[in-house]
């Protein structure tokens, strides 16, 4: 209890508190290929990210579908590399470099959120940088790689409501000026992507469209339940990994937070690229 009040008292100052609580966003950062195609229209969305969400967090907190451990796991890092999880891309790609601070405190915050809320065991890694899921679209919002980051891993063997109350339990994050970031996408089946270009299928299409709406309207328990309450859930989603970064989002704002769709497009047939934001109420 110690360390978490000293904690407290570390991240209790910042310029948010005065103006009132973070919002927690879920991106969808779809293809790594975003960091350097211009046509891709996320990547315009994402770059004026500072224009339009004006406040500046004091550390992001990224939750990556490209992070799958089975207990939570946070990096406790003073730098964060560049890590590059992915094949077969051009040479450029691997020449990015995105390599913010660590933010090892959040880090320790993290944990002792989690594990006076029942996450009775929660890992840290002192080795992990960031993967694509986080330096992609954070190259884009915040280029300047300034802002201290860190990363928490999914568990894809739970299930949306355990990842619900996992963002939970970081809701104070919220009031401490850091900015909770989900990172994945709204409809992830690689095996069935096509040129760009081409058109919507309707089982991605159906899944988007409820998705929305089930969002929008606050309807959160059944996003939880997605794979039984969804049209094609299994479809958009064969692996989970890059739907539950929503869920924490999700339960970071609480059950009575406002979902507002920031940013929709396609590309490859297939991908959606559907961002929210959860505002809590006043």
């Amino acid at each position: 209890m110690r360390l978490l009040h000293s904690l407290n008292q570390k991240y209790r100052f910042c310029s948010f508190c005065e103006r009132g609580m973070m919002d927690t966003v879920y991106i969808s950062h779809g293809s790594p290929m975003m960091a350097i195609d211009e046509s891709i229209p996320a990547r315009k969305f994402l770059k004026t990210w500072q224009q339009i969400f004006k406040e500046r967090p004091k550390a992001i907190l990224v939750i990556s579908g490209h992070w799958d451990t089975k207990e939570p796991t946070v990096n406790v890092v003073n730098r964060n590399e560049t890590i590059y999880d992915f094949y077969g891309f051009p040479k450029s790609m691997y020449k990015l470099k995105y390599t913010p601070p660590g933010a090892p405190l959040l880090a320790k915050r993290v944990k002792e959120l989690l594990v006076a809320n029942g996450f009775k065991r929660v890992h840290e890694d002192k080795t992990r940088g960031v993967d694509h899921g986080a330096w992609v679209p954070l190259m884009l919002m915040y280029p300047e790689a300034e802002i201290p980051v860190c990363q928490l891993s999914v568990q894809t063997d739970r299930d949306g409501t355990y990842h619900y109350n996992l963002g939970k339990a970081l809701a104070p994050l919220r009031e401490e000026g850091i900015l909770i970031m989900g990172s994945g996408a709204t409809t992830h089946n690689l095996g069935t992507m096509q040129p760009s270009g081409s058109p919507v299928p309707s089982w991605a299409l159906q899944f988007d469209t409820w998705l929305k709406n089930a969002l929008l309207e606050g309807r959160y328990e059944d996003v939880n339940h997605y794979d039984s309450r969804a049209p094609y859930g299994k479809m958009a989603h064969p692996s989970p990994d890059h739907f539950y970064p929503l869920h924490v989002a999700m339960g970071a704002a609480g059950e009575n937070a406002k979902a507002k769709l920031v940013h929709h497009s396609w590309d490859h047939g297939t991908l959606s690229y559907a961002s929210y934001q959860f505002t809590a109420p006043k």
